[in-house]
């Protein structure tokens, strides 16, 4: 599996990770960390002295019950962070995290190579036009309603069977205006009562019939803390569990705010698989 970003072949037979870089105040975990100049550059070339392959961000918090930001505040606080990453590390590959297509068009004809869209174009007639025009890689995510509802609507008959449903409707549609890369995100968190989000862990591999690269993205969730009775900065440890469990289960990104430990997840589990020792 391999996708087109700036020029280069990125090649997800080994899986990779996205460092995620939040300019929301409401963020759920990261909020407000990053403000200066300064404190911005360091944390993305933390992330790529990590190991990081590819840097997420993202100015509309969708965590639950998110306010409204409008399509110009997204704006202004994103593109002037995308010119100053670029300027210092020109050959960063930029995951821009919108659903809206003005936004994904003026990030991408600023250098961004990957437009990662939660509602997978669902909340925006154009964005799907917009990213085959511009030809870049697009991360479509399982969600239903909008940031603002989509925890009332979590009643599934069969969830993994539906979202099968619903990648394959967003695929077909996405291939019919030319787009060539996509990923699938299965949208833990979105849409998804706890237990339906461990049931969709479960039976991640069965996305892999969608023959399409599969992002996953659990780094310090509620799924996560609520389970254990923890809070976000204390969990590190249950993201990492979780992305082994998904590596094994066919994932080829894990997007997350700790590099350094998915990095080792990656190692890891690539060691493992790579294994020619017979016992």
């Amino acid at each position: 599996m391999t996708i087109h970003c700036k020029g280069q072949l990125i090649d997800l037979s080994t899986p990779k990770v996205m460092g995620i870089l939040n300019f929301t105040p409401n963020s759920f975990y990261d909020g407000g960390k990053f403000i200066g100049e300064n404190e911005i550059l360091l944390q993305v070339k933390k992330m790529l002295d990590e190991g990081a392959t590819f840097i997420d961000i993202g100015a509309y918090s969708s965590k639950p019950n998110a306010e409204f930001v409008s399509e110009e505040e997204e704006l202004s606080r994103i593109v002037p962070i995308v010119n100053l990453i670029l300027q210092r590390f020109p050959e960063t590959i930029i995951s821009i995290d919108t659903f809206r297509s003005e936004v994904a068009k003026v990030c991408i004809e600023s250098g961004v190579a990957i437009i990662n869209d939660i509602s997978a174009g669902n909340l925006d007639d154009k964005m799907l036009e917009t990213i085959a025009k511009y030809n870049v890689p697009y991360i479509m995510m399982h969600m239903r309603g909008t940031p603002q509802t989509m925890q009332s609507m979590t009643d599934y008959e069969n969830i993994v069977k539906e979202m099968l449903f619903y990648f394959s409707d967003r695929v077909a549609k996405a291939r019919s205006c030319g787009i060539n890369d996509l990923i699938v995100d299965p949208g833990f968190g979105f849409a998804k009562t706890l237990e339906q989000n461990y049931e969709v862990l479960q039976n991640i591999g069965l996305l892999e019939m969608l023959k399409l690269p599969i992002l996953v993205g659990f780094s310090r969730k509620s799924m996560i803390y609520k389970t254990l009775n923890l809070n976000s900065e204390e969990a590190l440890n249950g993201t990492t569990v979780l992305n082994t469990i998904a590596l094994t289960n066919g994932a080829k990104i894990l997007r997350v705010h700790d590099v350094k430990e998915a990095m080792e997840c990656v190692t890891l589990f690539n060691k493992t698989i790579n294994s020619n020792e017979i016992f």
